[in-house]
């Protein structure tokens, strides 16, 4: 039993705790208590997320500006203060130890196996971004900095290259070099949020479907999940990072590259449903989904093939090469990306009933 759980007032003794091996980043547990009450106690990674407090701080910003609607509920999971009233516990070691209410009769999908499972993480992930759309993104604190800035991932990106901490870099030459020739077209969208020309907004920054709880029975979308990441960004974000996982056709760390592509289909489905439950987006914000896509693939493979560089400190993984098994299958699904741009452009617009925006 983790020591930590008795931090937080939860209903009954706990009796059991099993270890949840999902994500990439935080440890996670499933705590049960004699009187039948289930927890996920959490520990969040503080090399990646120094500023816990930033983090704790955003979630019960936006969960009380939705308590306050009504639909906080519907919209994410909600966590539990300490008994000291802090919104975590930090051990003094290191460790900050969070607690989430489990939800029942929920499950997480590691892919979805059928379209109405995309679409659904759409909704839930278009329906979170909507629910928030009149908050003031601006005071919610950055938990990591530059997160999708793109321009400031590629200065790390060069930095992690001309030091080479690990000596890797002869074996990925030709992977970097894909990524910084392709360092103008990823950039424009921060420079469109820096020129005031994209709205700013709360956005995930994580939307994989495995963040959202589905129904078991009904496979209906309940609230999304795994909100570290959330702070001030761009509609494209959340829309990008969802169809570079979630309409591949293969694994985020598939080695047989022959494999990976972009399911044309599948971007299509999320498209019809993250506007569908988003309808306070701009023409603007819709014209740029497609952009929002390469931009996040091709910012997480750099990101992927950095951590490698530096010795793998950001991503957990289960081999030596796992991060540049990630990187290679990023790269890849960039490459289809462009092989498949108009037609991307083309059905964004035909799902939304707007025109092609870039060229």
């Amino acid at each position: 039993m983790r020591d930590e759980i008795y931090r937080f007032p939860i209903d009954g003794r706990p009796i059991r705790c099993d270890e949840i091996r999902s994500g990439h980043v935080n440890t996670t547990y499933l705590i049960t208590t004699d009187a039948g009450a289930r927890y996920i106690l959490q520990d969040v990674n503080t090399y990646a997320f120094p500023k816990t407090y930033i983090i704790m701080d955003n979630i019960a910003a936006i969960s009380r500006y939705l308590a306050e609607r009504g639909g906080a509920k519907n919209a994410m999971i909600s966590y539990i203060d300490t008994v000291d009233g802090e919104r975590y516990f930090d051990d003094g070691k290191g460790g900050a130890w969070r607690v989430y209410r489990f939800v029942e009769n929920s499950v997480c999908l590691d892919r979805a196996s059928r379209d109405e499972d995309f679409h659904e993480c759409a909704r839930a992930f278009g329906a979170f971004q909507n629910s928030l759309c009149g908050f003031p993104a601006e005071r919610l604190g950055e938990t990591i900095e530059d997160f999708h800035n793109t321009p400031a991932r590629y200065r790390q990106f060069r930095e992690a290259v001309e030091r080479d901490a690990c000596g890797r870099l002869g074996g990925v030459r030709e992977e970097v070099a894909f990524v910084l020739d392709r360092e103008e077209k990823a950039s424009q969208l921060q420079r469109m949020r820096d020129a005031g020309e994209l709205p700013t907004r709360v956005t995930h920054n994580d939307t994989k479907i495995n963040n959202v709880l589905f129904d078991a029975d009904t496979r209906r979308a309940i609230c999304v999940i795994d909100l570290d990441t959330v702070m001030p960004g761009l509609s494209a974000y959340d829309f990008g990072d969802a169809i570079r996982f979630g309409a591949s056709t293969a694994a985020e760390d598939e080695k047989d590259l022959d494999k990976v592509g972009l399911d044309l289909h599948l971007f299509r489905v999320f498209a019809r449903g993250f506007v569908e439950a988003c309808p306070s987006l701009t023409e603007k914000e819709i014209a740029c989904l497609p952009l929002g896509a390469y931009t996040m693939t091709l910012e997480c493979g750099s990101r992927f093939l950095a951590d490698y560089l530096k010795g793998d400190k950001y991503f957990s993984i289960e081999y030596p090469e796992h991060n540049l098994d990630r990187a290679r299958t990023q790269l890849k699904l960039v490459r289809d990306m462009e092989e498949k741009w108009d037609e991307m452009c083309r059905i964004v617009g035909e799902e939304t009933s707007h025109g092609k925006y870039w060229d």
